[in-house]
């Protein structure tokens, strides 16, 4: 489960940087589909910053994070530091929503990435306790 849970963390990661790349474009956007639909909007806005740093930048280093730990197998550490992306990214749509009225596309893959991650995480948590409780009535 933890490769499934790397690949997901690699993915993020992949849709961060493309998000990044289109902060600090100065040309049209790869994603900019139509007056809802714009990457370039999102992410040179005054909510793709934080202190001076990009909410995409932020977005790598957090799915890094993910990686990481997965590999050393902190499920415990994966499901905190998911839910608190989770939180982070609904915080951000609502910002696209109810406040830019533009949606993001890569944000919206990343939300759906980092959605699956404690799920994921969860699920690797179930089955391992289920087999524990297994191994424990088994001679």
């Amino acid at each position: 489960m933890r490769y499934v849970i790397a690949v997901f963390a690699l993915a993020g990661a992949l849709v961060s940087f493309l998000a990044l790349q289109v902060h600090y474009s100065t040309t049209t956007s790869p994603c900019s589909i139509n007056e809802k639909w714009d990457c370039g909007i999102v992410n040179h806005s005054s909510y793709a910053v934080i202190e001076g740093i990009p909410v995409a930048l932020i977005g790598i280093l957090g799915y890094l994070a993910i990686l990481w730990l997965g590999f050393a197998e902190q499920r415990l550490a994966v499901l905190i530091a998911s839910l608190a992306g989770l939180g982070f990214s609904l915080y951000l749509t609502h910002i696209e929503r109810d406040v830019l009225g533009v949606w993001c596309l890569y944000c919206v893959i990343s939300l759906g990435i980092i959605a699956a991650i404690p799920m994921l995480d969860l699920f690797w948590m179930f089955i391992e306790a289920s087999q524990r409780r297994r191994n424990r009535w088994h001679w």
